[in-house]
């Protein structure tokens, strides 16, 4: 029974050990080159991070605003802006996507800046 036991917290264990802020081998090039170029840049408080979504229909790929009055920005799989959901001087984004909070579904991050 102990070998058992010692055996499945192994396997626990070994399941839980992703890398943080690992990137995910199955995105679109253009996503893995937009997390590239985020590493790049200074550190951001809060960190720097990407989201994916579903949207009408879509995979579509959000990236938080990092300050204040900047944008968040929704991107298709070739990483084309779709539109700024929030964020701005009155944080409403661009008007392109009000219906973004309220229709995008299955969020997942898929990357988060931990340095």
């Amino acid at each position: 029974m102990k070998t058992i036991c010692t055996i499945f917290l192994a396997v626990i264990l070994l399941i839980g050990c992703d890398k943080p802020g690992a990137v995910e081998t199955n995105l679109p090039k253009c996503v893995k080159d937009k997390i590239a170029e985020l590493e790049k840049e200074p550190v951001t408080n809060p960190p720097s991070s990407i989201w994916q979504f579903e949207y009408n229909g879509k995979t579509v790929y959000y990236v938080p605003p990092y300050c204040c009055d900047f944008y968040g920005t929704v991107y298709d799989s070739d990483c084309r802006v779709i539109c700024h959901p929030d964020g701005g001087i009155t944080g409403q984004g661009d008007g392109q996507c009000p219906d973004f909070a309220k229709k995008a579904t299955n969020k997942k991050l898929i990357w988060e800046d931990n340095r």
